[in-house]
């Protein structure tokens, strides 16, 4: 039997909500704590410094545990998407994902900085990771259901542009209210690092706190009255019959195709960037961090300020503008010397990359058929996690023939441009065709 459609749709010609669309965007603000302090600057700097106690072992074993999770997060996020698809209601799963990552940051506070503390580390920073992952699947498909077809770009813009604000304060919040202070704040005891895993903590309930909104004020689908079992069976049978039937969504595998090859690009360019700045420019750590920062900052401002222009141009045209200036900054990078030239160039990519990941979610948004939309989100998650290894794995050969950081950071170019290429092939209009699962 082919896969049940959802009983009900809801109307995308609906007046849109506006307190249910704000609590959507506030998630992003929420969920960006857990990848700024955990993922990129605090925890991982803990695990390799604190932990591990050697930062060559510790880096390479942060690099296993974020990749097995990265390859969890792809194999299993179209399954998931595709059994919510068949279930009806995605609140369930959205919030029980988001509060296996808060109850994991906290969980992290019990990680003191001892070698043996390795696998209690491992265990929930990668169920966090799994937890705040999977919850972005369920989150970015509620988008279509809350927000019209003409005003899609700015809502997915303005959230972006949250997430990135989120994030910068959090980690400023996370440094100076805890790290960077000498106050004995709750009494905290610097000996065993307990001003440092306080910020895990902080993740954990800044997280909760604005995710709240999102829990009670988002509607949600009605359920198609299938159980867990029967909708799993379900979503299985789509998925097959998504794959027998993948020329009918063509168009958005070669999105997706394109996606996976820029985002391994942009990835790359956040993986390897603070090791460029310091390598080639010899910027100090804290200079790497406020470059870090700034970076953030004109991101979330290029997410917020191209909204308007992705609701004029579509999602489409705003990720090729978005890419023809990643590419030309990204250049410009590589070819300058001085640091103050390095610092603008780096401030202008920044302005690209909210946009290219706002358009990214937006065009999916538009394109993914009604029946299927979480199950393309999903796939959505798959894109970006599926060739993760690509981007590093080639820098890194790159660097080690040529000796040369420059040349190594050039291979980045390559994906931007294949992605460019890719995309041009993407039809203009973003028209959600609502075709029947069994057509």
């Amino acid at each position: 039997m082919p896969p049940q459609t959802p009983l009900a749709q809801p109307s995308r010609a609906q007046q849109e909500d506006k307190r249910a669309l704000w609590s959507w965007a506030f998630y992003d603000w929420a969920n960006s704590a857990f990848f700024t302090i955990i993922l990129t600057f605090v925890f991982a700097q803990y695990f390799s410094v604190s932990v591990m106690q050697n930062e060559v072992k510790g880096t390479e074993a942060w690099g296993y545990i974020v990749g097995i999770s990265g390859v969890i997060i792809a194999i299993l996020a179209p399954i998931l998407g595709a059994i919510a698809d068949q279930s009806g209601r995605r609140k369930p799963w959205f919030i029980t994902f988001t509060l296996l990552c808060v109850v994991s940051c906290a969980m992290l506070w019990t990680v003191t900085p001892e070698q043996d503390q390795f696998w209690n580390a491992a265990l929930w920073v990668g169920l966090g990771t799994l937890g705040a992952e999977f919850a972005f699947i369920f989150y970015n498909s509620m988008l279509p259901d809350l927000a019209s077809p003409e005003r899609t770009g700015r809502w997915s813009g303005w959230a972006w542009g949250l997430g990135y604000v989120g994030g910068v304060l959090s980690l400023v919040v996370a440094l100076y209210g805890f790290i960077e202070t000498d106050a004995t704040l709750f009494n905290l005891n610097r000996d065993e690092a307990e001003h440092v895993r306080a910020t895990f903590v902080l993740v954990a309930v800044w997280y909760l706190v604005f995710a709240l909104p999102a829990f009670f004020f988002i509607p949600d689908r009605p359920s198609t009255g299938l159980g867990l079992a029967a909708a799993t069976r379900a979503g299985f049978v789509q998925l097959k019959e998504s794959i027998a039937h993948v020329r009918r969504y063509k168009d958005i595998v070669r999105f997706l195709i394109a996606r996976m090859l820029y985002t391994d690009g942009l990835a790359t360019i956040f993986t390897f960037g603070g090791v460029y700045a310091a390598g080639t420019f010899n910027m100090g750590s804290t200079e790497v961090l406020q470059f870090a920062i700034a970076l953030n900052v004109t991101a979330g401002l290029g997410a917020l300020g191209f909204a308007w222009i992705d609701d004029a141009l579509g999602g489409r045209n705003t990720i090729l503008l978005s890419l023809a200036g990643l590419g030309t900054s990204a250049l410009g990078i590589l070819v300058v010397d001085g640091t103050t030239a390095f610092w603008v160039w780096g401030m202008i990519l920044g302005i690209f990359v909210g946009p290219l990941q706002s358009a990214s979610r937006s065009h999916l948004a538009r394109v993914a058929p009604p029946h299927l939309q979480t199950q393309m989100f999903g796939l959505f998650a798959f894109s970006g996690k599926a060739t993760a290894f690509a981007g590093p794995l080639l820098v890194g050969w790159v660097t080690a023939v040529t000796d040369s950081q420059r040349w190594g950071m050039s291979t980045i170019l390559v994906f931007l441009v294949i992605g460019f290429l890719l995309m041009l092939k993407v039809p203009v209009t973003e028209t959600r065709k609502p075709e029947s699962p069994s057509a």
